[in-house]
């Protein structure tokens, strides 16, 4: 997937709770849209990241996106500043996709 979108990464949005990702969208808002319509996901547990494949694992997994600012849910930049949600979502990418 990466080679036909990005080169070397792809962009993927993951639900937290309901432990499920979206992949290969060519926007976060694109693969976000999907799991809140199909999946019944909701926007507070929706986080973007994009996965680089060929790195190591400490550098495998960028939290940054547009999705991700939620200042209503406390995280004011496109990081993930909750280091427990960052954990979660490692495990969730490990889970299924690793």
């Amino acid at each position: 997937i990466a080679k036909e979108g990005f080169g070397d990464f792809v962009k993927a949005a993951v639900d937290i709770e309901q432990e499920i990702m979206a992949v290969g969208g060519e926007l976060h808002a694109d693969e976000e849209v999907l799991l809140t319509e199909n999946e019944g996901s909701k926007r507070e547990s929706v986080w973007g990241i994009n996965i680089y494949p060929k790195k190591s694992e400490g550098e495998r997994i960028e939290f940054d996106s547009m999705i991700n600012l939620k200042p209503l849910f406390g995280n004011r930049s496109r990081g993930v500043e909750d280091e427990i949600t960052r954990t979660k979502i490692q495990k969730i990418v490990e889970k299924l996709v690793i």
